[in-house]
């Protein structure tokens, strides 16, 4: 019996270490589908919009962009329109002179493409402000991750009343690479726990890079934006099948759109969601 065992653990063990050689896949292509990134904030300056062409999983070339699509942002609360303009890769309005997203108010993205109409809507939610950001210096042995640096922290506290959603997201110098993200509620993990109180300890130090941490003359940037819920759900979701990996990993899946196709036998489906924040923001340099 125990030689039974015995050869049976060889043959498991030969499972897991017999996984080392690269074995090429024929992986169908697959179809292509316009995908859209388009998220409006509060905040002046100028506002963008980005279509692509969906790529298959394995191929290395950037995503083509979608330069003949006709893009309008309409506040239905106040009953104002915004017509984006497609320059450089992006469609864009100018918002320098005012902020065209507002607490409170609905909007809806009207998009032609294709001869065919869609549409999406979202409620830009309210955020809360960033009371500081702290950075402490740890050495190799000091740090979960053995690296030596800077690790930062920062603090905000959750609006009492309601239930709200962040989507809290750091830089390293500039705002044009993301460092890393993160997701609470009422700045927790749950519903209905947290409601007006300080964000816990793990998401005020999501903020850094723990394989690379911040090093004197660095610049931390922290942004806290608002979500509805079905953009909080939205992005969640995306964010598991960007980390899904490993042995139990969940099978990827395209998480669903919000932008609806309103043409009588539509055909065109288009992947990404419109989506509102509203964005509160700090920074610290490393001394």
């Amino acid at each position: 019996m125990k030689k039974f065992l015995f050869y049976i653990l060889l043959i498991i063990a030969g499972a897991f270490t017999a996984c080392d050689d690269p074995i090429d896949l024929n992986v169908p292509a697959g179809q292509s589908f316009p995908v859209l990134d388009g998220w409006i904030t509060n905040e002046a300056g100028v506002q963008k919009i980005r279509m692509t062409m969906s790529v298959p999983y394995t191929q290395q070339d950037p995503a083509p962009v979608v330069n003949d699509a006709k893009i309008t942002l309409h506040d239905l609360t106040s009953g104002e329109s915004y017509p984006f303009n497609y320059n450089n890769g992006y469609y864009t309005y100018d918002a320098s002179a005012k902020a065209i997203g507002v607490i409170g108010h609905v909007y809806k993205l009207h998009l032609e493409y294709k001869g065919e109409i869609l549409e999406g809507l979202d409620t830009l939610k309210r955020t809360t402000p960033i009371d500081s950001i702290t950075y402490e210096y740890k050495t190799q042995e000091e740090s979960i991750s053995g690296k030596e640096g800077y690790y930062a922290r920062f603090y905000a506290k959750d609006p009492a009343g309601a239930v709200d959603y962040y989507w809290v997201r750091s830089y390293r110098n500039d705002t044009t690479a993301r460092l890393e993200d993160a997701f609470s509620v009422d700045g927790g993990f749950d519903e209905g726990i947290y409601d007006g109180a300080s964000f816990i300890l793990p998401i005020q130090q999501s903020i850094t890079d723990y394989d690379k941490p911040f090093q004197v003359g660095e610049k931390i940037i922290v942004r806290i934006k608002s979500l509805s819920k079905p953009s909080y759900d939205f992005l969640t979701q995306v964010n598991e099948q960007v980390n899904a990996g490993g042995l139990f990993a969940k099978v990827l899946e395209n998480v669903k759109s919000n932008m609806q196709n309103t043409t009588a036998n539509g055909k065109v489906k288009v992947l990404g969601r419109f989506g509102t924040s509203a964005v509160s923001r700090a920074e610290v340099s490393v001394k």
